[in-house]
Order: C-alpha cells, then sequence, then structure tokens
C-alpha cells in the first residue's frame, strides 16, 4: 500500500499514532467554543460576534481563522427574524360607510376632512397624474 500511495513506511506508522495534526485537534476544540457560544447566543451570532466572544475568553486567533471554522461547523447568522405564516397581527380591517359620497362642498368647516392618498404604492404602481 505504501508503494501504491509512494509514502515512507515510517510516514504511515507515524500517522496510525498521532493521526490528527496539532492544528487538526486545535480547530476541533476551537469548533466546540465557538458551536457553544453560537447556541447561547440563541443561534444568532455570525463569526464577527463568535470571534468578539472567543476574544473575551482569552482564545487567540485571527477572524478568519473563526469564519472558516465556523463555515466548516455550519454555524450562520441568523439574518432578520422568522414570521408565522398567517399571523400579520393588529385587528381586522373595517371598511367606513362613505358619507361624503363625492359631494365636497360643505355647509361649515370641519364637517368633512379629505386626503389624497397617490403616496401609496399598489400592485399597480404609483398612481400618476392626472387621473
Amino acid at each position: 500500500m505504501c508503494r501504491c500511495l509512494r509514502i515512507q513506511p515510517s510516514g504511515f506508522y507515524a500517522w496510525l499514532k498521532t493521526p490528527l495534526s496539532r492544528r487538526a485537534r486545535e480547530d476541533a476544540r476551537q469548533i466546540e467554543l465557538l458551536d457553544r457560544a453560537w447556541k447561547e447566543s440563541g443561534r444568532v451570532y455570525g463569526y464577527r460576534k463568535l470571534h468578539d466572544d472567543l476574544l473575551d475568553q482569552g482564545e487567540t486567533s485571527c477572524a478568519n481563522r473563526i469564519a472558516r471554522l465556523a463555515r466548516l461547523a455550519g454555524i450562520k447568522a441568523q439574518i432578520g427574524y422568522r414570521r408565522r405564516p398567517g399571523s400579520h397581527g393588529g385587528k381586522p380591517s373595517v371598511v367606513v360607510d362613505n358619507t361624503l359620497a363625492r359631494r365636497f362642498d360643505v355647509d361649515a368647516q370641519d364637517k368633512a376632512w379629505v386626503t389624497d392618498i397617490t403616496y401609496i404604492r399598489t400592485q399597480e404602481g404609483f398612481p400618476t397624474w392626472p387621473w
């Protein structure tokens, strides 16, 4: 097998004794720390805040390494918040009767108030002037 793979037998037996390198063991240890910090944050933090947490714990590693380890561990920042489908909150809208009935001339002040809602975007786009 060593001849086929073109490796020295001493290298193969050294690998059998310690299959993980020192850096791989350190990566595994830091991944555990990252995972714990990520779960404590409610699975919200991304690699930048996780890097800050590790610095607070006394760990020394650069942000790029934390980003690589977080990507390997499947740790991602939560972007935005999920909303439950169908629950939009608030009370259902109430349709008010059209008491003005397009009679814009009134007898006294403060009897009828009107406004322009052309600033509200609809599915057809913004209303254009003149109608």
